[in-house]
């Protein structure tokens, strides 16, 4: 073993630097505005999340204990006995989300989060089968240096070998122009499990669980090497504002609900300075690691 392997970096030593990461909620954001993206990616700045996000992020992480739990107790009453604790925990982790859900709303809301849960019966059968992984970290690297990143809610593998892509919606099933965008996202990770497995997915799942509907998709290796390509150039165009410092709205509907439009110049807002001193190369300042989706 080599003395260099072993030694602890001295404080001295320049950062090793971070390559750039494109998670699918980022390359949607860019694909929807690009200076949504700015403020999400590059600026960071922080944002509220709002009473369904938060409801989102409480049935995701109860449908995860769910699979914890053994085959024949994944049935409705303990499912909605986890949605508490599962709130809990994203209490003790961000203290200030108390001020999202007041003590008044606390029982509603959770009494919304138990009901989403007990939809999600009525579309699968978790006693049948136990995931391969929930809530799983996935990362790769294409060739040219830019990692893919995501947290994908479910894998399943069939008996037989297959692989099964599962996303958990907390909202309702979109309008036909919608489904593109919704498959986006899938398709992002099922590449992702084609470049890290080596297998191509033989379904991605959509469960919608506000109407009970199930968009069930069926890619093949073609398609998701297509799709490489257009994330290598959604991602090309992200370099390219970036070494513009050059992040333009996208007004359109969505715009009634995001955080930044008290700074989006298409509604007579300022976006603050580009982050990075003004001396500084145009694309010293690069869009930072994600660290969840």
């Amino acid at each position: 073993m080599s003395t260099a392997a072993t030694t602890p970096p001295t404080d001295d030593r320049p950062a090793a630097p971070r390559t750039p990461a494109l998670s699918p909620s980022r390359a949607a954001d860019f694909k929807r505005c690009p200076l949504l993206y700015r403020f999400r990616a590059i600026d960071r700045i922080p944002e509220v999340p709002s009473r369904a996000q938060l409801r989102g992020s409480v049935v995701h992480a109860a449908l995860e204990a769910l699979f914890a739990l053994p085959a024949a107790e994944r049935r409705p009453g303990p499912a909605g006995e986890l949605v508490a604790p599962a709130w809990q925990r994203l209490l003790e982790e961000a203290p200030d989300l108390a001020d999202v859900i007041g003590p008044g709303e606390r029982d509603r809301f959770l009494t919304e989060a138990r009901a989403l849960v007990a939809r999600y019966f009525a579309l699968e059968d978790p006693t049948g089968f136990t995931p391969q992984a929930c809530e799983l970290r996935v990362e790769t690297e294409l060739d040219d240096g830019l990692r893919l990143r995501g947290f994908v809610d479910r894998i399943d593998i069939s008996p037989q070998g297959l692989v099964r892509v599962v996303d958990y919606k907390t909202g309702r099933a979109p309008r036909e122009t919608g489904e593109a965008a919704a498959l986006f996202q899938l398709k992002f990770y099922a590449l992702m499990v084609l470049r890290t497995r080596g297998v191509v997915p033989a379904r991605l799942r959509l469960l919608y669980l506000a109407d009970g509907q199930v968009l069930d998709y069926t890619p093949d290796g073609d398609e998701l090497r297509r799709f490489e390509g257009t994330v290598r150039a959604l991602w090309a165009a992200v370099r390219t504002a970036t070494d513009a410092r050059d992040f333009r709205p996208n007004p359109g509907p969505l715009c009634r609900w995001c955080d930044h439009r008290v700074r989006c110049p298409a509604f007579g807002g300022t976006a603050p300075p580009y982050p990075g001193r003004s001396d500084e190369p145009a694309g010293a300042a690069r869009p930072e690691e994600e660290t969840s989706e």
